[in-house]
């Protein structure tokens, strides 16, 4: 096999192995390249390993047998090739960049050392170095900062609580989670956070982070406050990896350019993940990923006909504590906007609180705590688009029955 008919693959997260497997079930010659030392891993799972409910070995991916370990530093795309660190080069016959996402590190004073290293006891929550290291530093009484209220940061101020942890959970908006909950959902979020000893404030601006001898103390808010800490969180979001395709002078915006085909500016080079943006839109989610990777493989495999047209992607996730697991969905447009119908059902009692909103009878988005056995059959009727029986009878089922699912 030569190598201008190879797959090479840059990238061993969720979408790189699935595509990898993908082509190598398909009979495609494919090389996945990963510069993680780490056995490649589900990031979904990270705050499982972090709250000590999974060991770093259960969310390990299966791997395709062609794994690479190098780190890319360059495309030559008229030559065909990769060049790694390490000055050896990779012969592609189609190169898919399937690089991931950064974290990002807010504008905060005193946020880097010197040497422009992150403080002692400052961490990322992205890789699984970054979780082996939280995991590490934390113990029953240590002072922990999280600093973002998103799912991120919901996810690690949880997974601290769980392990002891005294956790102040920052967020700068006026709510948690606010870009996927409405509020009756992130008021529900937070009470659960609370009820594991989680301090919340929202409206809160982190501006400077405070270290002693290299190693952090503490973090002042806007208002001139300071929180003590032991440990620093950054759970801020993420941001398309998109370095190597910008080098390589691919069209990059957001993220890297691609269209239905997932292909890029290059027609030899393709692009799948958190890393990509298609028809204007960044997902950094792991169902795009997969749905991306599976529809690549196709392609690349001879299916002239395979297209990816986009994902109507939900938000699902399921916190674990000392009691029962505490579990919410969300998909579409949780808020409503003028003239759109809204269907709400909460039981204080039970913690739960199902909501959805209908614009010119169809179902465009919902909010579910608590039981999910309705998300199944709500998430097919809002992807399907189609037109609601107007006595609302139909509706009303799908939120208060599992409708099959």
């Amino acid at each position: 096999m030569t190598s201008n008919e190879r797959v090479v693959v840059i990238g061993s997260g969720l979408a790189g192995v699935r595509l990898a497997r993908r082509l190598g079930e398909l009979g495609t010659p494919v090389t996945l390249i990963g510069e993680e030392e780490h056995r490649p891993y589900n990031r979904v799972l990270l705050a499982e390993v972090l709250a000590g409910r999974y060991s770093p070995e259960v969310i390990a991916l299966p791997a395709p047998a062609e794994l690479t370990r190098a780190r890319v530093t360059g495309v030559d795309r008229a030559a065909r090739t990769v060049v790694c660190a390490d000055g050896t080069s990779i012969g592609y016959g189609r190169l898919v960049l399937a690089t991931g996402s950064n974290p990002v590190l807010p504008p905060l004073r005193g946020l880097f050392t010197a040497d422009h290293e992150l403080p002692e006891g400052v961490h990322a929550f992205r890789t699984m170095d970054d979780c082996l290291g939280l995991a590490k530093a934390v113990r029953p009484g240590v002072r922990a900062v999280v600093i973002g209220g998103g799912l991120l940061g919901v996810s690690a101020a949880r997974a601290l609580a769980v392990r002891g942890a005294q956790v102040v959970l920052a967020q700068q908006a006026g709510r948690i989670m606010e870009r996927r909950l409405d509020p009756a959902a992130s008021a529900l979020v937070e009470r659960y956070l609370t009820g594991l000893g989680v301090e919340v404030h929202t409206e809160c601006r982190v501006r400077d982070v405070r270290c002693v001898g290299g190693a952090v103390r503490s973090v002042e808010l806007a208002d001139g406050y300071a929180l003590d800490a032991d440990l620093v969180v950054l759970a801020c979001g993420v941001h398309p990896r998109a370095g190597l395709a910008q080098a390589a002078g691919l069209e990059v915006g957001r993220g890297v350019v691609v269209d239905d085909e997932l292909r890029t500016s290059d027609p030899y080079i393709h692009a799948i993940g958190d890393c990509v943006q298609h028809a204007g839109t960044v997902y950094g989610l792991a169902t795009p990923a997969l749905e991306q990777a599976d529809a690549l493989a196709a392609l690349l495999a001879g299916d002239t006909d395979s297209r990816y047209t986009g994902t109507r992607s939900l938000t699902r996730l399921t916190l674990t504590g000392p009691d029962s697991p505490f579990d919410l969905a969300a998909f579409g447009e949780t808020e409503a906007l003028p003239g759109d119908d809204v269907v709400q059902l909460t039981d204080a009692t039970r913690g739960t609180y199902r909501k959805v909103v209908v614009r010119d009878d169809r179902l465009v988005g919902g909010v579910l705590v608590g039981e999910l056995g309705t998300v199944g059959a709500l998430a097919r009727a809002w992807e399907g688009a189609e037109p609601l029986p107007s006595d609302g009878g139909p509706l009303l089922h799908l939120l208060t029955h599992d409708g099959g699912s």
